[in-house]
């Protein structure tokens, strides 16, 4: 271990990539302590949330590891930098990305803080699957140096998209034990050391408090319905209703009835609450080459002045965590937002989502989108090829990650 790092507090989520971080920790001779963040209020749930479950879960693992746990509240915290944002973009037309907010102020501000400052820790640990360029263990910390984020060994659970706004001096003193294991044997050392409760638990997915609840029954909670109409883009026509832009993201099928051909969302408006919708999955409005975002967050603030140099920088983009990496420009503007400039046309890229940036293995930060286009449709360029290539290389990645995710699910692994 790097020497003046004694004690490390983990996140504990009641789940087995958690559960073995601690334990490898604890292998490493650390001192390891448990923190479990309950970051929504129960009173607020109507459906069903597991987070009791997972709080005995995470007790179960520490008493086995003989780690102490910490149960601490963010529900305040939680509710005014994330589910605040949340409600504000969905009433806005965004589909904004809940995980990313969450880790810049709860997981990497919040629970730093307070394992620094109260619990006394020298470092921080976390269950992603995640590197950085100071080692697993912070090995090759360097102190007047800044650190980098780095992918996961396992592509398929690589979650740097996840962690593309979270701050620099969070990041230096954090270790990502699971960065150098892929998923199934993170559940075999679970099972090898008798940590069944979470090696043999179901993978949670999306947010603990919707529970099993649709989403567009969710968000109806806390979001007015605002109706409005469905109108086909290359018609002008009304071709049916709905109950507020706030249940609908780009790109995403509509269900409308008595219609020869699917309709697919290409674009909202908050103020007439219309939404603009196309025929055909791979409808060109649905594609476009260009995004514009809100300030950049760089992790290692040194990229900026790099940018800034080189006046256009090329790497690479993803806006969701599951697609491939695509080429790009990027162009830095004087008020530190970017035009981004895809290599190819790519479907639904999303305002409110985050587009995260690359080069190399490197996630070099990230930003919100706030508006893109114009699409191939408006540029009168529909009948280019790459649209087909892009649906082409999308199923192909879709295709290839089936086989190991439906073997994790077969095995019970996904947690």
């Amino acid at each position: 271990m790097r020497s003046g790092i004694r004690r490390v507090v983990v996140g504990m989520s009641g789940g087995v990539d958690s559960a073995v971080s601690a334990l490898l920790l604890k292998r490493k001779g650390f001192d390891v302590v448990g923190v479990f963040m309950q970051n929504w209020d129960a009173n607020e749930e109507i459906g069903t949330c597991t987070i009791e479950q997972d709080y005995k879960d995470a007790e179960r693992v520490c008493d086995r590891l003989g780690v102490p746990l910490t149960r601490i509240d963010f529900v305040k915290e939680y509710w005014n930098e994330v589910f605040s944002n949340l409600l504000k973009d969905y009433e806005s037309g965004y589909t904004p990305n809940p995980d990313i907010r969450c880790n810049k102020f709860i997981k990497f501000r919040s629970f730093f803080d307070y394992s620094t400052n109260k619990l006394g820790a020298d470092a921080v640990a976390t269950g992603h699957y995640a590197n950085t360029s100071f080692g697993t263990y912070l090995q090759r910390y360097v102190s007047n140096k800044n650190v980098k984020l780095l992918q996961a060994k396992d592509a398929i659970k690589d979650q740097t998209f996840f962690l593309c706004q979270i701050p620099q001096d969070s990041l230096r003193l954090t270790m990502f034990p699971l960065g150098e294991y892929y998923k199934k044997d993170v559940v075999k050392i679970a099972r090898e050391n008798g940590l069944y409760n979470v090696a043999n638990k179901r993978e949670s997915t999306g947010i603990c408090f919707i529970g099993k609840r649709r989403f567009q029954d969710f968000i109806s909670e806390y979001v007015d319905k605002k109706p409005g109409n469905f109108i086909d883009l290359d018609t002008g026509t009304v071709v049916g209703k709905h109950n507020g832009i706030h249940h609908w993201t780009l790109g995403q099928g509509c269900r409308i009835g008595g219609v020869r051909r699917p309709y697919f969302v290409f674009r909202k408006d908050s103020k007439s609450n219309d939404i603009l919708v196309v025929q055909g999955t791979n409808h060109p409005a649905l594609y476009t080459e260009l995004a514009l975002t809100s300030r950049v967050h760089w992790i290692d603030p040194g990229m900026e002045d790099l940018v800034k140099r080189q006046g256009i920088l090329n790497c690479n983009f993803r806006f969701q965590h599951t697609h491939p990496l695509v080429p790009c420009k990027i162009l830095q503007t004087l008020d530190n937002r970017l035009i981004i400039r895809i290599n190819k046309p790519l479907r639904a890229v999303t305002p409110g989502q985050f587009a995260a940036l690359y080069l190399a293995n490197e996630c070099l930060g990230g930003a919100q989108m706030l508006n893109v286009g114009p699409s191939l449709y408006s540029l009168n360029q529909s009948n280019r090829k790459d649209i087909q290539e892009e649906q082409d290389d999308s199923e192909e990645c879709q295709n290839s990650l089936k086989r190991p995710i439906q073997e994790a699910r077969h095995n019970s692994v996904l947690h």
